[in-house]
């Protein structure tokens, strides 16, 4: 059975938010006028994806670190 600790629950609620910024920026920008600008949302979009990644890379590896102790 695999457990999950809270660290890696907490690392993956913020993978999954980081990944629903990333889709509304792709949403915002591709309706041509972002609310925030181009330029603020393209950021967003450029720190997202590489955060969500590593964010559930990291609870998975919290996990399996957890249930192989």
């Amino acid at each position: 059975m695999t457990t999950m600790t809270p660290k890696s629950g907490l690392f993956l609620g913020g993978s999954c938010i980081a990944a629903i910024a990333g889709v509304g920026s792709v949403f915002e920008l591709s309706s041509g006028q972002p609310d925030l600008g181009v330029t603020a949302t393209s950021v967003i979009l450029a720190i997202s994806i590489p955060l969500t990644c590593f964010l559930f890379y990291a609870a998975v590896r919290d996990t399996n670190a957890a249930n192989n102790k």
